[in-house]
Parts: structure tokens; C-alpha cells; sequence
């Protein structure tokens, strides 16, 4: 079990947590694996990008 991050970062929160949302849904990518949790992060830059949980 461990953390994947989504492999671009955006430049707003805005962005970042309608990727999130796309990736909770998880029917575009990965239908059968659902993720434990979804979140989004600011990097120290002031980037935004998404990170995934799996069980």
C-alpha cells in the first residue's frame, strides 16, 4: 500500500480538484479498483497536484 501521484501538476486548486474528482469516479481509467482515498496537494512552488490511495 502506498501513495501514487498523479504525474502533472496544475497551475489552480480549481484544476487539481476536478482531476480529483474525475479520479474518485474512476470509471474513465479504472473501473474495477475504485481508490481508498483521493487528495489534492500544493507543492512549494504553489503548483497543485492529486495523489491516490489503493487498499
Amino acid at each position: 500500500m502506498g501513495w501514487v501521484y498523479y504525474l502533472s501538476l496544475v497551475n489552480t486548486k480549481f484544476q487539481a480538484d476536478c482531476l480529483a474528482a474525475r479520479l474518485e469516479a474512476g470509471t474513465w481509467w479504472m473501473p474495477k479498483r475504485p481508490p481508498k482515498y483521493v487528495g489534492v496537494y500544493q507543492t512549494s512552488r504553489g503548483r497543485y497536484g492529486v495523489k491516490v490511495l489503493w487498499d
